[in-house]
């Protein structure tokens, strides 16, 4: 897959929110410490059902990341190794994405949907995307707002899903997908 600047643009910006510890490179420890910063934000100790499950899938997410993207098998991943492995279709592609993703989303919704109402509030979506992406709260509103295609103050599991997709395979600078992290690097 020949990747555009715009794509380029947003995996950069992915990059960033995978590089939880902001060292520029992608490590296990990134994934541990966002799921651990997640859970201890909506309160879910060690013991959590919820915490453990977010934990094996996020450390899930890290393993297919390191077996795709991780050439160099030095333990991290560099964006541009990232960059490559996405280009090469191994990280994602418009088939696979739903499923890598669902679960993944639902893991956060059980921990962040504090209401228990099926979706987020702005409220929970703030705290959720900056424990687990370091998302600065006026840009998670702004997010909030261009998710929440449909205006009814929740984002569902399906808005998010279809955010996702559009975040990798849509083109459209103003489409709603493009927005999914927020402001992209230049």
């Amino acid at each position: 897959m020949e990747i555009s600047d715009f794509l380029r643009r947003k995996l950069a910006r992915r990059f960033q929110t995978f590089d939880f510890d902001g060292n520029g490179r992608i490590e296990r420890s990134d994934f541990e410490s966002s799921a651990a910063r997640l859970a201890d934000e909506f309160g879910h100790g060690p013991d959590s059902p919820a915490r453990k499950q977010l934990l094996e899938l996020s450390l899930g997410l890290w393993d297919h990341l390191a077996e795709a993207a991780d050439a160099d098998r030095d333990g991290s991943i560099s964006l541009a190794e990232y960059q490559r492995a996405f280009a090469d279709g191994l990280l994602v592609t418009e088939e696979s994405f739903e499923q890598g993703y669902r679960p993944f989303l639902q893991a956060i919704m059980d921990i962040a949907d504090t209401d228990g109402d099926g979706a987020l509030d702005m409220s929970e979506h703030i705290r959720w995307t900056g424990a687990l992406m370091n998302q600065p709260a006026p840009d998670a509103v702004e997010i909030f707002t261009r998710l929440d295609a449909n205006g009814d103050g929740r984002i569902t599991v399906e808005e998010l899903l279809q955010a996702i997709h559009d975040y990798y395979f849509d083109e459209d600078p103003q489409g709603v997908g493009s927005w999914l992290l927020g402001k992209l690097p230049d």
